[in-house]
């Protein structure tokens, strides 16, 4: 059994994007970024994601629309919605989200955005195949 207590899991880490968890049909990503940083706009077509924040204050941006965000609050993106999420606080906006099915590559680390922009760029992000 896999089990973990997720908001202490994701405040521990650092890293911009580590992959806990996954499965054949979804993945656990836990996220940390920092003051002034952001995710990126980016579609996840044929993927959903729910992203649940632990600690921090943001802003989410979807599909055109913007919300803050906060300790507790979720979010939903579905497939094919553009989206961003923006830390506008003086400290990291910390989360953890769900991809249905997985994006990244299975425990890969990205201890930066841009380690993981590069990883994204040059295919070593991939998930794996069932």
């Amino acid at each position: 059994m896999d089990h973990f207590t997720i908001a202490r899991v994701a405040e521990r880490s650092a890293d911009f994007r580590r992959v806990l968890w996954t499965g054949e049909h979804t993945q656990l990503v836990i996220m940390t970024i920092p003051p002034g940083g952001e995710i990126g706009e980016e579609v996840h077509d044929g993927i959903d994601q729910i992203l649940t924040f632990v600690s921090g204050t943001g802003e989410a941006r979807v599909s055109g629309e913007t919300k803050t965000v906060n300790e507790g609050d979720l979010v939903v993106v579905p497939s094919g919605t553009k989206h961003n999420f923006v830390n506008t606080g003086p400290n990291p906006l910390v989360l953890y989200t769900v991809y249905g099915p997985p994006e990244h590559a299975d425990g890969v680390v990205h201890r930066t955005k841009d380690e993981a922009d590069k990883a994204e760029a040059e295919g070593r992000d991939e998930p794996p195949t069932h």
